[in-house]
């Protein structure tokens, strides 16, 4: 699904554009472009609440489509999927027929500026990603922007950290970079009301949650999550240091280094799940919904420990002895290669 904002409102549903196509209807015989027959690309600007009619017309006097009412007529079907246009610039072919027109106006590769924010950036990623976006005002700094944007799940630093939902999201020429951000931000708010994160889990309350999730979605592939977080409320439950390399790489900016040195796991800072006991201030990374619903369906077991002996080999037990043998394997599979 893409989600996308515009310069004066951001808005999440997926019926963003008001087509209202209703507004015509074809009362003669449609006239079409054949098929097979198309000219050159051109870019067509859709805004956020414009209708199908003058998305029709434009269409039209652009040259995409003969007649605006052979595109009204099939928008105008319940199947045609035409409330799913998106706001922002598409490619689009010109003379061409209305159907072609409507698939590719509903072709997520044809946007010119598609944002994709994956699964375990920081906010701190996203904010590069964003300012690239030519559609994107800079009127203001990104400091400036965020500390207009209150978090969803409040917190004691006002962090947006972990609340910056990753998707796939359009922003319409103009869009400020608070719009954008606040786009995301409102995502991560509906999708943590579908996942019921704002229950939290027992004693953990949802901004805890939030940040369990956040560590799970950089410690694991996607398939051991909830061991991972079961792992995680183990070790938490027996007062035990989380001692996750995720969370010293983020605090030192040294996040995506398979390895983590001694010295490292010795820093002051309160994100050093090393040397200090219990969760750390703030999410480390903006989860995802599969790392969201790990962090409230943690797998019960009696696992401690847990390492990635290979890509896609991660290993879990109670037995310290075990894992230090697993360790071993590990450092001859780095030596070897096997991580690069």
């Amino acid at each position: 699904m893409t989600y996308r904002a515009n310069t004066r409102k951001y808005i999440l549903t997926a019926l963003i554009v008001s087509l209202g196509f209703s507004i015509y209807t074809a009362t003669r015989p449609v006239h079409d472009y054949p098929t097979g027959k198309p000219g050159v690309e051109k870019i067509i600007v859709v805004s956020d609440g414009e209708f199908g009619a003058a998305i029709a017309k434009e269409l039209q006097s652009r040259g995409i489509i003969k007649e605006a009412s052979a595109f009204i007529a099939l928008a105008n079907q319940p199947s045609s999927g035409a409330q799913g246009i998106s706001p922002g610039s598409h490619r689009i072919e010109s003379h061409i027929s209305s159907a072609e027109a409507l698939s590719q106006l509903l072709d997520r590769k044809r946007f010119t500026n598609m944002v994709n924010i994956v699964e375990g950036t920081t906010l701190s990623d996203v904010l590069k990603v964003v300012e690239k976006d030519a559609n994107i005002s800079k009127s203001i700094s990104a400091t400036a922007a965020i500390r207009k944007i209150k978090p969803f799940l409040s917190n004691t630093r006002g962090s947006l950290e972990g609340q910056l939902f990753p998707a796939s999201y359009t922003f319409a020429p103009g869009t400020t970079l608070q719009e954008a951000i606040q786009a995301m931000v409102s995502k991560f708010s509906v999708k943590s009301r579908e996942l019921k994160l704002e229950k939290g889990l027992n004693s953990y309350n949802s901004y805890q949650v939030l940040t369990i999730a956040s560590m799970v979605q950089i410690e694991g592939d996607a398939g051991d999550f909830a061991k991972v977080a079961g792992v995680i409320y183990n070790r938490l439950r027996i007062g035990m240091p989380l001692q996750l390399n995720s969370t010293v790489q983020y605090a030192a900016g040294l996040r995506g280094q398979i390895a983590l040195s001694t010295a490292a796991t010795k820093i002051n800072s309160p994100y050093n799940t090393y040397k200090y006991v219990g969760l750390p201030p703030t999410p480390i990374s903006n989860p995802g919904e599969l790392a969201i619903h790990a962090a409230l369906h943690p797998l019960a077991s009696d696992y401690l420990y847990f390492i990635t002996v290979k890509p896609h080999d991660t290993r879990f037990t109670k037995d310290y002895a075990e894992f230090q043998k697993w360790v071993t394997e590990y450092n001859k599979n780095r030596a070897a290669g096997a991580f690069k």
